[in-house]
């Protein structure tokens, strides 16, 4: 029977389930990613789980996002992450490292392996030929404690690649052009998969670009085969063993199809403040700019930055712009370094910034006030930057250097040289000291964790009452982010490990006094929110969900959920329900109260749940679980749900 690639890696990793759309499937997860922003909560939930030691084949915790050390809260954090990894049998990646996608991909990445990782770029190793999904932390930790992972079985959808990339445009105008079409929606319980004549134009790393924005189309995960510009990259890294070719069968169909004509396409940029608000590059050239950002896990190959390099060497930034470099990982700082281009950038005027995520999640590198910042990350959500009104737009290295250099948005076919063509080294710099491997040992208890001051351990929570009279404390529109939830950046993210600190930011940008009202109300039974289509879009940390859980938020009423979020609201104990019928979300405004009766009995047994409106009008709406999620919900969480099934097998 004919397959398309995702659906083999799927089959070859199916331990539960049907691979029928819509179905929850379990998977065996052979690798895990997590980073310190969400990493570790994840080691607090391995330590309230009793794990002994991880069960996957390779699971790496990374150093990259938290990486300004102003107090000792990051720092310490850093010794508690390393500590974890000796305590449960994990890779270390130190600060300074880089970036956790593109430096798994250099060094761990395997074509025809699954993984999951605690941020929801991990679609990113899609771009070797893995199956490689983003999730809450708490699924994570239940991975590397041997559980399978779980999730709804997607469409698979077919992007046929033809033609041939024209001069001054590269893959971030690839996936620019898909969100264009279908916005930051489209890809929703979906696998993206990449085929046709046209992939021989992208390398590995141009496929990396596209796979890790192909989070911000709410896709589950992005597939692209396993080809000879996959055994090209692994052996550059010294790792050709590992290649195992991978493709789609040659009759092989798709649940959707689309197509996109390489040659056709031309410089975009993404307007503030959404990754879906896409234009033609020409059309808001000369505008003028404050800064130019080239760097992050949505542009983090060597020509990236080879390519900004060329475009300024000899020449010299506009006086007004700040033109970062972020490097990626310590492994493309020195090939620019041994080709020459960190100089050619130096010398041009650009910042140069340690290896990691840096202002992309927020920390450091924020813009000035009402001015416009170009950036080659993936995301541009209101105050995502560090700035409260910021103006991200999001565009490829070309556009990035060219508008550095001109002042203002500038469309890099107007520049009066020939477009660079950049030779990736054939074999690249590696240090084989730059992780920290597991331990040998047949003893891993006896490694103890170290924890600063600002480490808590993750708040009890009891399972889901039978009844709950709430208000309505909250109520959105659409495409609200977990940027928009709980922030990221230097202010908030050092208290990851801290639920009662962090909690103190849920929402603010919405609701400055929602923190006050929830706990004024917490003790009495807790409180709702209200959203609209795509309610928790964005990154995948699950403090987004487990902060307000925290606060007292029982009940979150949707007319859609984003995938990841509506995940963790299930795994912290948050019932997410959607309306039935969505004009319903008209009838209901802010301190409404909203019961429900017979709950436990109504999750359990129906696919709906009876919800009163200020004891006026009963609405209908749908729950969505599976009755695995149905036992993990009544349990008040994942944890709680774990303990539980450990007890039972014990």
């Amino acid at each position: 029977m004919s397959a398309n690639l995702a659906q083999k890696l799927i089959r070859s990793h199916l331990v539960e389930g049907e691979m029928e759309p819509g179905q929850e499937i379990g998977l065996k997860i052979d690798q895990t990613l997590t980073q310190d922003a969400t990493g570790t909560l994840v080691m607090l939930e391995l330590e309230s789980m009793q794990l002994d030691h991880v069960h996957t084949e390779v699971s790496v915790q990374y150093v990259d996002h938290n990486l300004l050390q102003e107090d000792f809260k990051n720092p310490d954090d850093h010794l508690f992450l390393q500590s974890a990894c000796e305590r449960f049998g994990l890779w270390f990646s130190r600060p300074g490292n880089g970036v956790s996608h593109p430096l798994h991909q250099e060094h761990f990445g395997i074509p025809g392996k699954t993984l999951v990782g605690s941020d929801s770029h991990s679609c990113s190793a899609g771009a070797l030929g893995m199956l490689a999904i983003g999730a809450g932390g708490l699924e994570v930790a239940m991975a590397m404690a041997g559980f399978p992972f779980y999730l709804k079985m997607p469409e698979i959808w077919g992007i046929k690649l033809t033609g041939t990339l024209p001069d001054w445009v590269s893959a971030k105008d690839v996936i620019l052009e898909m969100l264009r079409r279908h916005d930051v929606k489209g890809g929703v319980n979906r696998i993206i998969e990449y085929h046709g004549p046209g992939l021989k134009e992208l390398s590995a790393m141009d496929r990396h670009v596209i796979a890790n924005m192909g989070a911000e189309l709410g896709a589950t995960a992005t597939v692209f085969p396993a080809d000879e510009e996959v055994r090209r990259f692994l052996r550059a890294q010294g790792r050709e063993e590992d290649f195992t070719e991978l493709a789609a069968d040659a009759d092989a169909n798709y649940d959707l199809k689309d197509e996109i004509d390489l040659s056709t396409l031309e410089p975009l940029i993404a307007l503030p403040s959404s990754p879906g608000n896409v234009h033609k590059l020409s059309e808001v050239a000369g505008e003028p700019i404050y800064q130019a950002y080239v760097g992050s896990s949505a542009n983090p190959g060597y020509r990236d930055f080879a390519m900004a390099a060329e475009i300024v060497k000899g020449r010299h930034v506009h006086p007004r712009v700040s033109f970062d470099i972020n490097p990626s990982s310590r492994q493309i700082l020195m090939s620019l370094v041994n080709q020459g281009a960190l100089g050619a950038l130096i010398q041009s005027g650009a910042r140069i910034h340690q290896a990691g995520c840096n202002g992309c999640i927020g920390m450091g590198q924020a813009p000035a006030t009402d001015k416009i910042s170009l950036r080659t990350v993936p995301r541009n959500f209101p105050g995502r930057s560090g700035t409260r009104e910021d103006k991200v737009c999001l565009v490829s290295p070309e556009t990035a250097a060219a508008s550095a250099l001109a002042g203002c948005i500038t469309d890099p076919r107007t520049l009066k040289m020939p477009c660079p063509r950049i030779t990736v080294p054939e074999v690249v710099t590696t240090r084989e000291d730059l992780f920290q491997p597991p331990p040998e040992t047949d003893d891993p208890t006896k490694f103890k964790l170290r924890k600063g001051p600002n480490i808590k351990s993750i708040p009890d929570f009891e399972e889901l009452p039978d009844e709950l009279e709430l208000p309505v404390l909250l109520k959105m529109q659409d495409n609200i982010s977990t940027d928009e939830i709980l922030p990221a950046g230097a202010r908030v993210l050092p208290y990851r490990s801290n639920i009662p600190a962090i909690s103190q930011f849920a929402f603010e940008q919405i609701d400055p006094n929602y923190t006050d009202h929830a706990l004024d109300i917490r003790e009495a039974g807790g409180h709702a929110i209200l959203a609209g289509e795509n309610y928790g879009q964005g990154s995948s940390r699950e403090h987004a969900a487990l902060a307000p859980r925290y606060l007292g938020l029982r009940v979150a009423l949707a007319k859609s959920f984003a995938r990841i979020h509506w995940q963790n609201l299930v795994n912290f104990g948050v019932l997410p329900l959607t309306f039935e019928n969505p004009e319903d979300y008209d009838a209901i405004e802010e301190k409404c109260q909203l019961k429900m009766e017979s709950l436990r009995h109504q999750v359990a047994e129906s696919p709906t749940v009876e919800v009163q409106i200020d004891d006026k009008k009963t609405i209908t709406a749908r729950h969505g679980l599976s009755e695995r999620q149905r036992e993990i919900l009544l349990a008040g969480g994942l944890i709680n749900w774990a303990r539980s099934t450990r007890q039972k097998q014990a």
